[in-house]
């Protein structure tokens, strides 16, 4: 810093006033809890949550400093304990998944570290305790009658699966976000359940991205939650916004 101008200083110290500025200046809609609001969680799979998940490296960083793990679990708690409807979007890759002729970068990565991988369909031969299979200690909240498993998504988002279908089938019209990774599958998702006219708001810290030399996934996560959806939550106070909400009234 001692070998800056002053002149380099001054436009310095401008653009962090600009960036409070801009920053103090982008409305929070805010979110309001109620019957028609359901928890919508991404991936919550080995490969992305466990230590021997085949993503780990990147994401393990990024998973503990937010605490992404016991965080999903506190929603997958408030939910049973609030009856709020869970819907979980998974991500899986079947063999013929493998042939495909063209891909992006990070799906051929998933395809090459063999992520999410699973037979077939109706194939679950060695799915249990797999990549692709539920981390251990959410088994017992998904496997429950308010939750829905949707079809899975391929690539990011939730276009080419049935979620918005099962949303609109249990009329729901707000979403609230969170699951795994945050600047890919959940990005994705809320990008386009806002474009198909869900209200949604995001858990941040119930989200983690990849973070690799010179780019940081949650950061630019974070980032886009807070300047495209209605409302990004803490964990914390999601959990005081549903004690306070109508569904507890």
């Amino acid at each position: 810093m001692k070998n800056l101008n002053l002149k380099t200083v001054i436009a310095m110290i401008g653009m962090i006033i600009l960036n409070i500025n801009v920053n103090a200046q982008l409305p929070d809609p805010g979110f309001v809890i109620d019957k028609t609001t359901a928890i919508v969680i991404t991936d919550p799979q080995n490969d992305f949550l466990s230590p021997e998940g085949v993503t780990w490296g990147v994401v393990g960083e990024s998973v503990t400093k937010n605490g992404t793990v016991e965080n999903l679990e506190t929603l997958f708690k408030l939910a049973k304990a609030n009856g709020i409807p869970v819907f979980v979007s998974p991500h899986y890759y079947y063999e013929h998944d493998h042939k495909w002729q063209f891909e992006g970068s990070l799906e051929k990565l998933m395809h090459d570290i063999h992520m999410f991988d699973r037979g077939d369909q109706l194939n679950k031969e060695g799915f249990e305790g797999s990549g692709a299979d539920w981390l251990q200690q959410y088994k017992k909240y998904i496997d429950q009658d308010y939750v829905t498993v949707s079809s899975p998504h391929k690539i990011f988002g939730p276009e080419q699966n049935d979620l918005s279908l099962q949303l609109r089938k249990q009329k729901i019209d707000k979403v609230i976000l969170a699951g795994m990774s945050g600047n890919l599958c959940v990005e994705a998702h809320m990008r386009e359940l806002i474009e198909d006219g869900f209200e949604v708001a995001v858990v941040g810290d119930a989200t983690a991205s990849a973070i690799i030399p010179g780019l940081d996934g949650n950061q630019a996560a974070q980032t886009n939650y807070r300047m495209i959806s209605s409302h990004v939550y803490k964990t914390a106070d999601l959990k005081k916004a549903i004690a306070d909400s109508p569904l507890n009234k």
